[in-house]
This record gives C-alpha cells, structure tokens and sequence, in this order.
C-alpha cells in the first residue's frame, strides 16, 4: 500500500531518466521497475518527515473522522498519534522495522501486536496492521513486469518472488507517467480475486516533491465502504532521528 501509507528517500534523477525512456516494454527491465515502484512507496517519506493528517472511515453500520498527527524516519520507523476526537485523544502507533505496538491512554497500556493479528484492522479502518510493516518492502519482496505503457500512464504488475511470505498474491500498480505518482494500486489475494483498490489524487509540489495528498482505500466486496486518508499538510527532512521512535515518546500524550 500505501505504505500507507505511510513509511515512506530516493534521489530523483533515475526516475526522471525512466520517465523519458521510450515506450517499448523491452526498455523497463526488473531494476527501472524496482527504481519506479521504490518511488511510489517512499514518496511520503525523506530522510525524515512530518505531517497531519485526517482519516475518515465510513462502513455499514458507523462513521467516524480521526485527525492525527505523524513522523516517519527512513522507511523502517514511523510513529503516529490521533489528536481528536477527545475521547481518543492520544491513541497511537509504534512502528519499528517490522514490529508494531499500540497505546491506549485510557488504559495506560502499550500492546504489541502479535503475528497472528497483523492482518486486523488499523484504526478501525481498511488499512491493516501488516500494510504498516510490509508497504514499504514491495520493491523487495516482489518481482515487477510492465503490462502497458502510454504517454499518461505505466501499469505494472507485481508477484511475490518464490519462498517470500506475502498477504498478498499480486499487486497492480498504475502510475502516472508526467509526475510518476500513483493513480491506483489493486491487491489480489492468492487466488488472484481482487480485494481492495487503493486511489491517488490531490497532486501537490511540496519542495522537490509531488505527492497525492488524499488516499481512498475502496473494498472489492464492499462497495458502500471505504477510507480516505487525507494530508493537511507534510514536511521532509526535518531533523528528527531514529530515537525520536521510542516506546516512551509512543505514550507521550
């Protein structure tokens, strides 16, 4: 996903030489396509970052709208923390490489989540657990081949190399071409049934970067639901380090 969403450095020029490379299939080997993929991942992310954001969840039976705040450092530690509503004010998320905690200020508690509940919902949204581990290692764990290219889009499928354990079976990414941002991403499971698509827009420059600024998580089987992710604003390079992602700052509130 999208790591997701979210754990997100890349210097520019490759990428800026892929987009000018002609169309012919034959000229994106496995490397450009990693390069590319790479981009649309880390595209939240610089050596460090910050942002606030809102998330708003609609399913079947309720609504709700969270405002947060989070930092990321590199694509192996990100931290985030919900704002309002009051009532969960101070609830948050501990990533570090591939373990996750959560802290509910009600409680007072740090809870790690297990293996066997990765696949759970994040914030009671349709991001999970494992998008937060596992989005950020697509260009390592899957293998890449172009299925189409014009002059406003790539469309990309990727398959888990052989051995490496993956939620998903296969993920197609379509990607604009001028900006080289993400349009969609489509999650198949193993039987390559389609489970969710994940939709980009909002393109904004912020610095170097153009990023979509709005995220819409949509299920395949729920038509009706979905989860919007939305950047109000998102700063790089700001300086903060690997210690800042500490399970003491985690429960500060």
């Amino acid at each position: 996903m999208v790591r997701i969403i979210l754990l997100l450095v890349l210097t520019i020029s490759p990428l800026t030489a892929l987009a000018e490379t002609s169309l012919a299939k034959s000229d994106l080997n496995n490397q450009q396509l990693q390069q590319l993929i790479r981009q649309v991942e880390t595209q939240y992310n610089g050596e460090s970052a910050h942002a606030l954001t809102t998330m708003s969840v609609s399913t079947e039976n309720w609504q709700r709208t969270l405002s947060m705040e989070f930092w990321s450092w590199q694509r192996e530690r990100f931290l985030t923390r919900i704002l309002r509503p009051a009532k969960e004010k101070g609830v948050g998320t501990l990533k570090i490489d591939r373990e996750v905690w959560n802290y509910l200020p009600k409680v007072d508690r740090v809870i790690k989540i297990p293996s066997s509940m990765m696949g759970g919902a994040w914030m009671g949204s349709h991001i999970t657990n494992d998008d937060l581990v596992k989005s950020s290692h697509v260009d390592k764990d899957y293998q890449f081949t172009l299925l189409s290219a014009d002059e406003l889009s790539y469309q990309i499928e990727c398959l888990p190399w052989p051995d490496t354990p993956t939620v998903w079976g296969k993920l197609i990414y379509t990607i604009d071409r001028p900006t080289l941002t993400p349009k969609q991403i489509r999650y198949f499971d193993e039987e390559m049934i389609l489970v969710r698509t994940i939709y980009f827009d909002q393109l904004q420059k912020t610095g170097e970067r153009i990023i979509p600024m709005r995220m819409r998580v949509q299920p395949a089987d729920k038509p009706g639901e979905q989860t919007v992710l939305h950047y109000q604003s998102i700063e790089f390079d700001t300086g903060i380090g690997p210690a800042f992602f500490s399970l003491r700052n985690l429960k500060k509130r």
